[in-house]
């Protein structure tokens, strides 16, 4: 058996935990915690692959190992790649509180409602996605994916950080700044979790499941649940279609260009991705603004014109969706089918525009495909009975980037 002990915060590991192993392996700190068995081995944890090598070594002649973890080794730790090595029936698990539950724990909050993610190791991208989209998120840090990182690449959202250090040591320490404030620190090594809470939402409803609030029971939503101007809005056939191209997922940006209402990104944030909507008119800001807080989630919202104003916004989409556009629809497809990294969805009301959005989405690489939508509604007539009454045709093309293929993102 491969014995693997988490040392949890705010508990030491008891000195005799690696009693009858051959080989202890462990982070220097938590060796230099135990008590040693004589003549047994020890592997300092830097590099995992030869660390494992030796572990194999060792449970292929039966001699036993202790691994000593910090934490709960079962989430975002060792064990993930122990059992996929070595089988999950030759582990003994004995886990420790992990750091997201200690800082929890350290300001009086519940956290099964939290969303978790790691930047350890991982883009840094993907955390703050889920910051900007959810009210109450932990990411778990690492080199050059710290609170400066986080705060400088949320800047001034709303939202409040606390930087958990050294958590369960004498050192430790538990602070409550903002995201531009965490921006301008140095953190240094200590750092164990950092909790990025919107503080009006930390306390959400009593759940029966855990982690981010469940998906919405359905979308492409009638017209009316959003304020527009005019019939200016996507109509739900084409948001429905839309939304199956784009993907939106948490984790993932979304650009709204040419938003309108905000009908497309709102749904988009329904779904649980971060949101950037882009609208030119002062009116339109506003009721992208009304109609994210009338669906309770959050949408950033960029005054200004496309294909010009993009250029500001620094990071990389995960899929764009671009509605209107007029003259300069080729050229804001341009911009937005450069840097997206999965998908570039464009609607349509103008035949004339379309060769060009086409051939705009194709130049920058991505596989292309469209449809013609045209759809009639049931309407009611005087006498109890029913017409079909037709909308609008509408033209949705979407690009696709092949897989694996990412030259045709901007750096």
């Amino acid at each position: 058996m491969i014995t693997v002990v988490g040392a949890g915060t705010g508990a030491p590991l008891p000195e005799d935990v690696a009693a009858g192993a051959e080989l202890v392996v462990g982070g220097r700190r938590h060796l230099d915690a135990v008590r040693l068995p004589p003549g047994a081995r020890t592997v300092v944890l830097g590099a995992l692959a030869p660390a494992l090598d030796t572990v194999a070594e060792y449970v292929a002649e039966e001699r036993p190992v202790t691994v000593l973890a910090s934490g709960d080794p079962g989430f975002f730790g060792i064990v993930r790649a122990l059992a996929e090595r070595f089988g999950p029936e030759r582990l003994d698990v004995r886990p420790g509180v992990s750091s997201v539950a200690a800082a929890f724990a350290r300001v009086g909050l519940p956290w099964d409602d939290a969303v978790v993610a790691s930047a350890h190791g991982r883009d840094l991208g993907t955390a703050v996605h889920l910051c900007r989209a959810h009210p109450k998120v932990a990411v778990l840090t690492g080199p050059g994916a710290g609170p400066a990182e986080l705060g400088a690449a949320l800047g001034s959202d709303g939202r409040v950080f606390v930087v958990a250090s050294a958590l369960g040591s004498a050192e430790e320490r538990v602070e409550r700044v903002t995201p531009a404030e965490a921006a301008v620190r140095d953190w240094g090594s200590a750092v164990s979790v950092v909790l990025c809470l919107d503080e009006a939402r930390a306390l959400g409803p009593v759940r029966t499941v855990a982690g981010p609030r469940p998906g919405p029971a359905g979308w492409a939503l009638d017209e009316d649940a959003f304020a527009h101007r005019d019939s200016m809005i996507t109509k739900f056939e084409v948001r429905a279609l839309a939304l199956a191209r784009l993907g939106p997922r948490p984790g993932d940006l979304v650009w709204d260009v040419g938003a309108g209402s905000g009908s497309v990104g709102v749904e988009c944030a329904r779904l649980g991705a971060a949101v950037t909507a882009v609208e030119k008119t002062s009116d339109g800001v506003g009721r992208i603004r009304a109609n994210a807080a009338a669906h309770g989630v959050d949408v950033r919202v960029v005054h200004g014109a496309a294909p010009a104003v993009l250029s500001g916004l620094d990071e990389e989409p995960d899929a764009v969706f671009v509605g209107g556009g007029g003259r300069e629809l080729p050229a804001i497809v341009a911009a937005c089918a450069r840097r997206a990294r999965r998908a570039v969805v464009v609607a349509m009301a103008a035949l004339d525009r379309v060769p060009a959005a086409r051939r705009a989405l194709l130049d920058a690489g991505l596989d292309c495909d469209g449809v013609l939508l045209q759809s009639s509604r049931l309407a009611p007539l005087p006498g109890d009975v029913t017409r079909l009454a037709a909308s609008n045709p509408v033209f949705l093309l979407w690009g696709v980037r092949p897989h694996g293929r990412t030259e045709g993102v901007a750096p």
